[in-house]
């Protein structure tokens, strides 16, 4: 199987809806994110791309049909040499509006994550070296906090794919645009269920929520210990 289509545009603009409607023509599966998530072998090869080792692009995407969101959109051109003959979609939003979803949102995941459980469990620790590499230090060279530096990428970013990528490859879309775009480009037919909006943006700061929660696990399991001890201590015989 080849990749068919390309998402070239940032986490935070949709692409979790993009991912959804792909599948729902039949682009199915559509690599995202949760994919890395979900799979270690995933998550080894674009920390290995991260790290600036070639990795081979065809065993990567073995078996999908599309590829959408971080990671694979920071590769976006070397995809396309890959499989030149697959269609890019840059998923597009209001630059502002990306950057305050990124920043209340998957910018705080990583720095969310316990000390505790990044060395006991090696994949979340993986994961976490693959996000922060890849997307905040390749991809936007350590200046999110930079709001005006990030607003000036979205833009350049969104040129830079015109330019590079032919024309007759390239959908700019943004979920509000619906189903009609995105099928006259891929040549399907619309279909009758509304274009799918998924956000997941209160599931993502819930999950940081959670991650902040469990940074205390460690203290609670001390002071549990430290308690059954105490209790035993004032429990045994004179």
């Amino acid at each position: 199987m080849s990749l068919k289509i390309i998402g070239a545009g940032l986490g935070r603009t949709g692409t979790l809806s993009l991912k959804t409607a792909l599948e729902q023509l039949g682009y199915a599966p559509c690599h995202h994110m949760q994919s890395c998530f979900e799979g270690r072998q995933q998550t080894r090869w674009f920390l290995q791309a991260a790290q600036g080792d070639s990795v081979d692009w065809r065993q990567v995407f073995s078996g999908y049909e599309a590829a959408v969101d971080w990671p694979a959109a920071a590769y976006y051109q070397d995809l396309l040499e890959a499989f030149p003959d697959a269609k890019v979609i840059f998923s597009d939003r209001a630059p502002e509006d990306w950057y305050e979803s990124v920043a209340t949102t998957i910018f705080r995941v990583v720095p969310a994550i316990p000390i505790w459980l990044r060395r006991t469990v090696p994949h979340i620790n993986r994961v976490a070296l693959m996000v922060d590499k890849t997307v905040w230090k390749n991809e936007l060279n350590d200046q999110f906090e930079n709001r005006a530096a990030m607003l000036n990428f979205f833009e350049s970013r969104r040129q830079e794919v015109i330019a590079r990528v032919p024309p007759q490859q390239l959908l700019i879309h943004s979920a509000v645009d619906g189903w009609e775009p995105l099928c006259a480009f891929l040549g399907v037919e619309v279909p009758s269920i509304p274009y799918p909006w998924v956000n997941e943006g209160a599931r993502i700061r819930r999950g940081v929520r959670v991650l902040k929660t469990l940074a205390y696990v460690p203290w609670v399991l001390l002071l549990a210990g430290i308690m059954t001890v105490l209790y035993w201590v004032a429990t045994q015989p004179a």
